[in-house]
């Protein structure tokens, strides 16, 4: 007992410090919210249109101002006062939930609106995304940075059980319009959190001046350091071709396991709930490496495969946990990997690259997986999601291998590049 408490503390130490705690509540609501309303809106776009494509143009609404401005939002991101510059987005996003809510209400929430108001919303995600996950790391120490990586993920990922969970129960009990009014209600809960922090308490990461080249900087910084390319190379791959469950899910739940709205989210929420396990060890783990991500898409692919012959729903529901596991290993891993392995200068910029090619790459995978399912069946986007997974994974760790990069453990024992390798490690 004694060692289960201390392993419990060991794994959510950050949230002793109480700014990180203001944050990771704050962020929980808001999260939750903002993935009801994600349900509710591919909800309120199969019942308009009934098209697979039109689900992938949603999400490529969405994410399009990520892929166009992403990059600059990091060059942002390591120029501005990280608290200061998120409360505006939150603000901004505040104001674009409350659009949503009301034009559900007065019954005007179409398609086109959906697109305008998504398109809104990706490009305020391009600003904050690298300032919000930056600011992470300034509210905790150097030696807590690995954890607070991953149970920032975490929180992400419980907000992904509550979230469609909550919509579910919302959309066939009350009405789908509560999903956007709780919503709106939620972003209120993290303006608050971020008011009450000490800013006396918040590190301050060194600040660039404005010059010209600092966008290409960072691209060239990523580049040329392989435990960078190499992580930021497979995310862009998993990330483009299997990481569009907004579009294939739900279809694949519809035509499928000829479900409706309520076996979607039950597949989503089981699929979170797998994500959660997932943050959870990679808070627990002493190390993770591109090594690790690399096996995680190879787990990823092989669990698609399985989601994608599951003949009912109560398989499916099994398949897909598995899949939300090795999801969030990558998702977390590789935002550690790259937090630690980046220059403090330059990490604005290189997390801003990965939402690039992580979240900025659905305008362009969201319509193709959209498309394949229309074509050649529901469960033909979850294939091509699990070849790309795991291809990717055994070429990564083919170069991993070319390029000499050992395992941790391995590097530890032989003391070959001790100081280079995107390994997290624990004092």
């Amino acid at each position: 007992m004694t060692r289960l408490r201390f392993a419990a503390g060991d794994m959510f130490r950050s949230l002793r410090i109480r700014n990180f705690r203001l944050f990771f509540l704050g962020q929980l609501t808001s999260q939750a919210g903002t993935w009801m309303q994600m349900v509710a809106i591919i909800w309120v776009v199969l019942q308009q249109t009934d098209s697979g494509f039109a689900l992938g143009l949603v999400s490529a609404a969405q994410f399009l101002p990520v892929l166009v401005f992403g990059a600059w939002g990091g060059v942002i991101a390591d120029r501005v006062d990280h608290h200061r510059f998120m409360l505006g987005t939150q603000v901004a996003f505040t104001v674009i939930s409350a659009a949503f809510a009301g034009l559900i209400l007065t019954d005007r929430l179409n398609v086109w609106a959906i697109y305008v108001l998504s398109l809104a919303f990706g490009f305020v995600t391009a600003m904050d995304n690298p300032v919000r996950r930056t600011l992470v790391v300034d509210l905790v120490g150097t030696d807590d940075v690995p954890n607070a990586v991953a149970l920032n993920s975490s929180l992400m990922t419980g907000a992904r059980v509550v979230g469609p969970a909550a919509a579910g129960a919302l959309i066939t009990g009350v009405g789908v319009e509560w999903c956007f009014i709780v919503n709106f209600v939620t972003y209120l809960a993290v303006l608050v959190a971020l008011i009450r922090m000490d800013r006396s308490k918040i590190r301050s990461s060194p600040k660039i001046a404005r010059r010209g080249g600092q966008l290409r900087e960072g691209f060239r910084h990523a580049w040329h350091e392989p435990k960078l390319r190499l992580p930021i190379l497979l995310l862009a791959v998993v990330g483009t071709l299997a990481f569009e469950f907004q579009v294939t899910l739900p279809l694949f739940a519809e035509r499928a396991l000829g479900g409706d709205d309520t076996t979607f989210t039950w597949l989503y929420s089981a699929m979170s709930l797998g994500s959660m396990v997932g943050a959870l060890a990679i808070a627990r783990r002493s190390d993770v490496s591109t090594h690790l991500l690399a096996w995680a898409a190879i787990w990823l692919g092989v669990s698609m495969a399985l989601l994608a012959i599951a003949p009912n729903f109560v398989l499916a529901l099994i398949a897909v946990i598995p899949v939300g596991i090795a999801t969030i290993v990558m998702i977390s891993g590789a935002n550690a990997v790259v937090q630690l392995r980046a220059t403090p200068e330059m990490r604005g910029r290189v997390l801003a690259l990965t939402a690039v090619v992580f979240i900025g790459s659905t305008p362009i995978g969201g319509p193709i997986a959209g498309w394949i399912s229309e074509s050649f069946g529901a469960s033909a986007g979850i294939w091509l999601g699990a070849v790309a997974s795991l291809l990717a994974g055994l070429w990564t760790l083919r170069e991993l291998n070319r390029l000499g990069i050992k395992p941790p453990h391995l590097e530890v024992a032989v003391d070959s590049e001790p100081a280079s390798a995107p390994v997290i490690t624990r004092t």
